[in-house]
């Protein structure tokens, strides 16, 4: 059993993919439980598809893809922001229309700008291709991330839950929303490598979401989310390892399996589990809100 665990780290790309797994397993849940909790799990996927144009201009400039796809990212969360404040066009189709507009403009710019850009990386990820900078790279952003929440945690908690409240006591709310969007971009750009943008809203809202189920503070959905998100991103590896499968898949696959059996037999609500009594309608995700509405 030892040699099974021990094998695989003989290598140092599977270190690094294990490094780099770790890290994005943890800092993906704790932002997602923040999506989750405001009903948005759909905007990190458009942010997500959304980088796409500056990755491409980026990268025919020869200029850094963080810097590219960063802009690229806020620039999509802005333009649903700005769409739902000037019509009545509701978040979820402002949300359609930024997300097949900015990957279909992506797409056109790596056609037009003949960028020898690697899409089948980009959308389902390379774990195993990281590099001891792109581990450090994730590990800042993890790091920052992960402080800024800590500290600011009270505020976020009001924001999330009762944002006209939060503004009525002086809460810079517009300076919150571009945080969270750039939360949320940062945290797509540290995932790319590991999990490509196609499969990293999994891991934004899988661990996150089995948390929910299995726990009722919104911290400890967080801190539950990330140690789920650690596990299946290390599983992950090591499967793709000795089946010879892919990795960033694999590790969304795990996520999800964990999900399911955590609503299968979560104590208080799994399906074989909870009590007939109970109805599910009444344990939305609303239950967070009388616990944590005054900071």
């Amino acid at each position: 059993m030892l040699n099974l665990l021990l094998e695989p780290l003989g290598y140092e790309f599977m270190r690094n993919a294990i490094a780099v797994g770790v890290l994005v397993g943890i800092l993906c849940p704790v932002v997602g439980s923040y999506l989750i909790v405001q009903r948005m799990a759909l905007l990190g996927d458009v942010i997500a598809h959304a980088v796409l144009p500056g990755l491409s201009i980026s990268f025919f400039f020869g200029v850094d893809i963080l810097i590219g796809a960063f802009g690229s990212g806020i620039l999509g969360a802005l333009l649903i922001a700005w769409i739902r404040s000037q019509t009545r066009i509701k978040a979820d189709a402002a949300m359609a229309l930024t997300f097949s507009s900015f990957f279909a403009l992506g797409v056109t710019l790596i056609t037009v700008l003949k960028n020898k850009l690697d899409l089948d990386s980009f959308l389902f990820g390379d774990i195993l291709g990281v590099t001891p900078l792109d581990i450090q790279r994730t590990a800042i952003i993890a790091g920052l991330i992960l402080l800024v929440v800590k500290l600011f945690y009270k505020e976020l908690l009001f924001y999330t839950f009762d944002k006209t409240g939060a503004q009525a006591i002086g809460l810079p709310i517009n300076t919150i929303y571009f945080g969270f969007m750039a939360a949320i971009t940062l945290t797509i750009i540290a995932s790319m490598q590991a999990v490509g943008v196609i499969l990293v809203i999994a891991l934004l809202v899988g661990p996150a979401l089995t948390a929910y189920l299995l726990v009722k503070e919104l911290h400890q959905m967080m801190v539950v989310g990330a140690i789920l998100g650690a596990i299946a991103s290390l599983s992950g590896v090591y499967l793709s390892y000795y089946r010879n499968l892919p990795s960033g898949p694999t590790i969304v696959l795990v996520s999800s399996s964990l999900f399911l059996l955590a609503l299968l037999f979560s104590p208080s609500q799994g399906i074989l589990t909870r009590s007939t009594a109970q109805e599910p309608s009444n344990r939305s995700i609303n239950r967070f809100k009388p616990l944590r509405r005054n900071p």
